[in-house]
């Protein structure tokens, strides 16, 4: 066994905090040892070729590398001992840049912790062994978790490849929130006109089936094997029959909010959401309808000519097989209610923005023309508090959400050109334009259009009359300010959707704090996650506009598409592996999986009846929990067998 050890300074990530010539020194005479070097960049294609080359002079057959996270350079390790004919898990990575130089000022000591952890890895890989992938088969087929626009351009994306999709959206619709805008920044376009033809063109694809008011409930499998149910709710209208005809509207006697206008408007308990919705069909609510369980009313069903109502209509469950599946839940607004010091509730013309969304849309429930909920008036002075419950961790949301100035700013340009004598008041902490085009519209806002902004924060919203009064802080001249607006618009930001929870416990998922899935790495594997095989894709892994949710949603398209254009994927090897001999059949290491990768199965052994772990290869991770779980001892993890950890146990504690 001959080992080669190379180290990295990373330019001074590393070097300008571990003394490498020291750490080199440290284990150049450890048993096993042949070589021990320094370079400015082993990542580089000169470090790579400096290792190909001492592997034929020096004969290596293991290989230390000391550099930054595994997470990034392990593979492009393993791909140098493979190009030289080595089995890729004769690599033994130590993380001196996380672990070391970025969490240490003191040079002693962030060599000392290095040496030891060098050490360590010399001595584990003297009992490493070479491993082997497995390969498994590949479903040609993908699903799309979710129908709005980040779903719908990866659902299209990957059926104009030519392989077929299932989009799954729980809504009536799909569109999501951006069906709900009137238009779009920095170019003022119709949001509608963007968004139909793609609606039209996921709903008459040959190679996606669309399930609307349908939902995920159970995911197993693995990468190229998913196997998931979807539950069909009933909508009680037969979509190929139903002809839009709205005689079924006017005769039903419940009245609810509509969710689609904000609840600013009414709808009934038949309905369809928008005029453009897809799939292009009533649907009835279960939940407010008198004709359902039991059937008390059914005014509906009497005047309905293409007989397309269906009561009896029960939920399905569907099984289907995937090969990939990219998850697209999107957002909600910050619950507007949380936001008590600025009077929403007690104040009726105080609204969210997306609220104000729908006063200011052709298509919301005035019809484009902007009314006060409190009295139907026209206002004149609106003032559009931008981080309304944002960038506040002590009491609200510690993020930014990326969009609020830019719809705030939308917004009150929209109000100053259906007005241009009204006045348009923006009360900001910092602005951020971080888009393309977005700065010169913020500018065109101020400067042309006479939209007002005052740096700083609104302390109190106070009801006063007929008028609201506004009390805040210009941070910029130190003076208070007091003003009274007709409206108050609040920029609420981003959060994790429902469903993006939900789905997010069903897959496994890794979230950050907030809720939002976790990405497997934020810059160089921005839409894959900690399970292999699903993507995520727009606003279901953080905030963001709609041209970067949809650049998004086609990245996820793409790499979903390089897992079902292959006959069979190999898998990791560093995984777990039961020892039947030793196995009690505990179950412990079932409950402690978080993959869902261990089951037990019977086995007959000397003529009796045994439940015993089973491991799948193809889902376990190799997070270790099993083998920390066992009692006997029973399961083993390869590439950190009981063997290596101990060697690299005594390395650190030898210092």
């Amino acid at each position: 066994m001959k080992v080669g050890v190379y180290l990295c300074e990373c330019g001074s990530n590393i070097a300008g905090t571990v003394d490498l010539e020291k750490v080199a020194e440290s284990v150049k005479d450890l048993p096993n040892v042949e070589v021990s070097r320094i370079y400015k960049y082993k990542c580089s294609e000169p470090g790579q070729e400096l290792i190909k080359e001492d592997i034929d002079e020096f004969n290596l057959d293991r290989i230390v590398v000391a550099a930054c996270s595994p997470r990034m350079h392990e593979p492009t390790f393993r791909t140098v001992l493979e190009d030289k004919g080595l089995n890729p898990y004769l690599l033994e990575m130590v993380n001196i840049r996380e672990q070391c130089s970025w969490v240490h000022k003191d040079v002693e000591k962030g060599t000392e912790k290095a040496a030891a952890l060098v050490k360590g890895a010399v001595l584990k890989s003297a009992a490493i062994k070479p491993l082997g992938r497995k390969k498994v088969g590949v479903t040609s087929k993908a699903l799309v978790i979710g129908g709005g626009i980040a779903g719908i351009q990866a659902a299209l994306d990957i059926a104009n490849t030519g392989y077929e999709v299932v989009l799954v959206e729980k809504d009536s619709t799909i569109g999501g929130k951006m069906a709900q805008l009137d238009k779009t920044f920095p170019t003022l376009d119709c949001s509608a006109c963007i968004l139909s033809p793609k609606m039209v063109e996921v709903s008459r694809h040959p190679n996606i089936t669309l399930l609307a008011n349908s939902e995920v409930t159970e995911v197993d499998g693995f990468i190229g094997n998913f196997k998931v149910k979807i539950r069909r709710n009933p909508r009680y209208v037969i979509e190929d029959k139903c002809t839009l005809c709205d005689d079924c509207v006017p005769v039903c006697p419940v009245i609810v909010h509509h969710e689609f206008n904000e609840k600013l408007a009414p709808r009934r308990a038949i309905y369809i959401s928008y005029p453009q919705a897809i799939p292009a069909s009533y649907i009835i609510d279960p939940k407010t309808c008198l004709g359902i369980e039991p059937l008390v009313c059914s005014k509906c069903k009497d005047v309905c000519e293409p007989e397309a109502i269906d009561f009896d209509m029960q939920p399905e469950i569907m099984e289907e097989e995937f090969g990939a599946i990219v998850v697209a839940t999107g957002f909600d607004t910050y619950p507007i209610e949380n936001l008590g010091e600025y009077g929403y509730g007690s104040i009726h013309d105080v609204v969210s923005g997306l609220e104000f969304e729908r006063l200011i849309s052709a298509g919301g429930p005035t019809e484009g023309v902007i009314r006060r909920p409190s009295d139907g008036k026209v206002p004149k002075t609106i003032v559009f508090i931008h981080c309304a419950g944002s960038r506040d961790p002590a009491k609200h949301l510690p993020h930014c959400s990326r969009i609020c100035c830019m719809y705030s700013t939308k917004h009150a340009l929209m109000f100053k050109q259906l007005d241009p004598d009204a006045l348009a008041i923006n009360f900001y902490i910092d602005i951020r334009t971080g888009g393309k085009d977005y700065e010169e519209f913020y500018q065109r806002a101020a400067e042309e259009e006479n939209v007002m902004f005052i740096r700083g924060k609104v302390s109190e919203l106070i009801q006063d009359v007929d008028k609201i009064l506004v009390r805040g802080v210009n941070t910029l001249t130190a003076e208070s300010v007091e003003l009274h607006a007709d409206l108050v618009v609040l920029a609420t930001g981003m959060v994790p959707s429902e469903g993006t929870k939900e789905i997010s416990k069903i897959l496994k998922l890794s979230t950050d704090i907030i809720g939002f899935v976790r990405e497997a790495h934020p810059k160089l594997k921005p839409v894959e996650t900690a399970i292999t095989g699903v993507f995520v894709a727009g606003t279901a892994s953080g905030p963001r506009d709609i041209p970067d949710t949809v650049s998004q949603a086609g990245r996820a398209a793409v790499k979903a598409c390089n897992i079902l254009a292959q006959k069979e994927l190999e898998v990791e090897a560093t995984i777990a592996q039961v020892d039947e001999l030793l196995c009690r059949g505990c179950g412990f290491c079932v409950e402690s999986c978080p993959y869902g990768a261990i089951e037990l199965k019977a086995i007959d052994r000397y003529g009796h009846s045994y439940e015993i772990a089973s491991v799948n290869e193809a889902v376990c991770k190799g997070c270790g929990s099993c083998a920390a779980a066992c009692l006997n001892g029973a399961i083993n993890h390869l590439g950190y067998t009981d063997s290596q950890i101990l060697n690299l146990i005594q390395a650190l504690s030898e210092g």
